[in-house]
């Protein structure tokens, strides 16, 4: 599993231009079930997202279709972790982890 951290590297009327593109993206990997879940950091400098790949050059690979990559308008910042513990209704995240 991995936290990837967005930061902003275009001006937030570039990211605004490029934020309907990115939700379709988003979209996409939620129904992949690759991407769990997503948000604006705060204040809005950037993005959180959850996901789960097969590993890291597959998380790459996804995250390399971002439109927010593409435009070079954003860093990544990946940490993967081995979740061992999680609140109730969150089981799935374990047993799948």
């Amino acid at each position: 599993m991995f936290v990837v951290t967005l930061t902003y590297t275009a001006p937030i009327e570039t990211i605004d231009e490029l934020l309907a593109e990115h939700v379709e993206w988003l979209e996409r990997h939620y129904a992949a079930g690759t991407v769990l879940a997503s948000g604006r950091r705060v204040p809005r400098t950037g993005g959180v997202l959850l996901a789960r790949a097969a590993d890291r050059a597959a998380l790459d690979e996804v995250l390399a279709g971002d439109p927010f990559h593409r435009a070079g308008a954003a860093t990544y910042e990946v940490v993967e972790f081995t979740p061992t513990k999680a609140a109730a209704g969150l089981a799935e995240l374990i047993e799948q982890g």
